[in-house]
């Protein structure tokens, strides 16, 4: 029996892209449609591009000054359980800061970085509303911290300004924050 080189090939080739299609179709409208819903739906969130592969979920947002981080990460992790799955929640937040907040934020960051390292977590809010007493520029900045199981989250936002750190509770061992 000789086999015919064209039917196979071309079986092959329709197989292969019923496939790998139907797998990209499965991954955009039954994972990441849903997830990007629910990211927009929440507020403070101006635009939201989801990547999502094995091990982890990445969020790249376009945050309004203010929006609150951790109940977003708990927003998110909740309403998008069934997308996400096993996998890791990870966030990385456009920052539309000026030279006052990362001035602000680079007097501020040893502080943190003492107590992160002390696991005094309560240090630093007073650290950043003591820095707002010591200098009239930074007065006008609205400082908020927020800390889940994972991470503290600092919000600093002046007007349309704002940064957002997300500081890990478990520190690496060796370098600085990835995100300051």
């Amino acid at each position: 029996m000789k086999l015919r080189l064209m039917p196979v090939l071309l079986t092959s080739v329709v197989s292969a892209l019923l496939l790998f299609g139907g797998w990209y179709v499965y991954r955009q409208y039954a994972v990441q449609e849903p997830l990007k819903q629910i990211v927009s739906d929440y507020e403070g969130v101006q635009e939201s591009h989801i990547s999502i592969n094995r091990n982890e979920v990445t969020l790249k947002l376009d945050l309004a000054p203010g929006t609150k981080l951790r109940e977003l990460v708990q927003y998110v992790s909740a309403e998008g359980k069934s997308a996400i799955g096993s996998r890791a929640l990870k966030l990385d937040v456009e920052q539309k800061s000026s030279e006052l907040l990362d001035g602000y934020w680079d007097q501020a960051m040893f502080s943190v970085a003492e107590a992160m390292e002390s696991g005094k977590y309560t240090l630093i809010p007073a650290k950043l509303d003591s820095l707002k007493g010591q200098n009239d520029q930074y007065k006008d900045i609205t400082a908020t911290t927020e800390i889940d199981d994972n991470n503290v989250y600092v919000s600093l936002s002046n007007g349309s300004d704002s940064k957002f750190i997300i500081l890990p509770r478990v520190p690496a061992k060796i370098g600085v924050w990835n995100n300051a």
